[in-house]
């Protein structure tokens, strides 16, 4: 019965732990001034601020890939980099177990091979030239309108005139 009830006891601490993590008004000390003390909210926006004014202590320090918030010594990060807490295995177990999230492997194959993209484009179409190209010019001349002279667009350029 003791056992049961220190194992539920360190339970609680644990959780605790975990939350007190996430408390957005627990202060933490600042890595460049320990004598710095900042809400977890706000740490942050004071670590941008305080890199700037201890730049000497900032180059030795490097920042953890899990948690922007971890500033270690750069001979320390290998070590911390293998026991942070915010680190999330890559490899969740073995591949060969079904997931029902697992996504099925693509078998489609293209069934027209036949395309040669070199003859596409042989075959394009003369490219738009303002004013040289006649067949456009052609089309809207033979279009009738139905909008009287004062609605419709100019039929020389102020500037060619």
């Amino acid at each position: 019965m003791a056992s049961l009830r220190a194992f539920e006891e360190e339970v609680e601490v644990e959780t605790y732990d975990n939350r007190a993590n996430w408390d957005p008004e627990k202060l933490l000390q600042c890595p460049f001034d320990k004598s710095h003390k900042i809400r977890s909210s706000r740490l942050p926006y004071h670590l941008i601020k305080c890199r700037k004014n201890h730049e000497k202590l900032a180059r030795q320090l490097e920042t953890c890939p899990f948690n922007a918030r971890h500033l270690i010594l750069k001979n320390e990060l290998p070590h911390h980099i293998k026991t942070c807490e915010d680190r999330t295995s890559t490899d969740d177990g073995s591949t060969q177990e079904p997931r029902a999230w697992q996504v099925p492997i693509n078998t489609w194959v293209n069934p027209n091979t036949t395309e040669d993209w070199d003859k596409e484009v042989e075959e394009c179409q003369t490219p738009f030239v303002w004013g040289l190209s006649s067949r456009l010019n052609q089309l809207s001349a033979s279009r009738p309108s139905n909008i009287g002279p004062k609605f419709r667009a100019p039929s020389s350029l102020p500037w060619s005139s």
